[in-house]
């Protein structure tokens, strides 16, 4: 079984912000697959996909900041790998709609990865992170990844939210190397029209 979790935070009043792509990417996931989110035994939504290869596609209800208890949670109670589990993050530091695949390695600044790998024990977690992009530098981080995207930067991110799905669905037949491989091309922005390449 793979699990595939997008970051973000609960309720109303963060639908639709920059630090909410990976709940996106979730619900892009489910519609393709068909299934609805249920509760689950942990403080979660999940849409669970049965068959050849089991898929679990999980929200956490926590704030950002502890979604390592709901995730890890259920990592035990489904005896998920580290390595088949998949975080779907944003990222201020990748410019607007860019992808970046990655097997392991620190949080980044990101609070959600911080809370995972405490929780898990372990940094080698693969993430898939959205760019989202930095905004006006004088602005409060906080604020920026709190905010709605601006008009012109909707279609943009859009289709990054699509192309994550289809990372995801990548994670999910093969390994985070295939996605790595696919995806990480360096300037390569889901609107850029441009097909991904092979790292180097």
């Amino acid at each position: 079984m793979k699990l595939v979790a997008g970051l973000g935070n609960p309720g109303p009043r963060y639908q639709g912000t920059r630090h909410n792509v990976g709940f996106e990417v979730a619900d892009a996931m489910a519609r393709r697959r068909g299934v609805e989110f249920e509760a689950s035994p942990a403080d979660a939504l999940m849409a669970r996909i049965r068959g050849a290869a089991p898929l679990l596609i999980v929200k956490p209800l926590s704030l950002m900041n502890r979604s390592g208890e709901p995730v890890a949670a259920l990592a035990r109670y489904f005896t998920v790998a580290p390595v088949d589990l998949l975080l779907v993050v944003d990222d201020v530091n990748l410019p607007l709609g860019q992808l970046r695949a990655r097997a392991g390695g620190s949080e980044g600044g990101h609070n959600g990865l911080r809370s995972v790998i405490a929780l898990l024990g372990t940094d080698e977690v693969p993430r898939l992170r959205i760019g989202v992009g930095r905004g006006d530098p004088r602005r409060e981080l906080a604020d920026h990844v709190l905010a709605r995207f601006d008009a012109d930067e909707r279609e943009a991110i859009r289709e990054a939210i699509e192309q994550a799905a289809d990372a995801v669905e990548l994670f999910v037949a093969e390994n985070i190397a295939a996605v790595m491989n696919r995806y990480n091309r360096r300037g390569v922005t889901a609107a850029s029209g441009e097909e991904p390449g092979t790292i180097t």
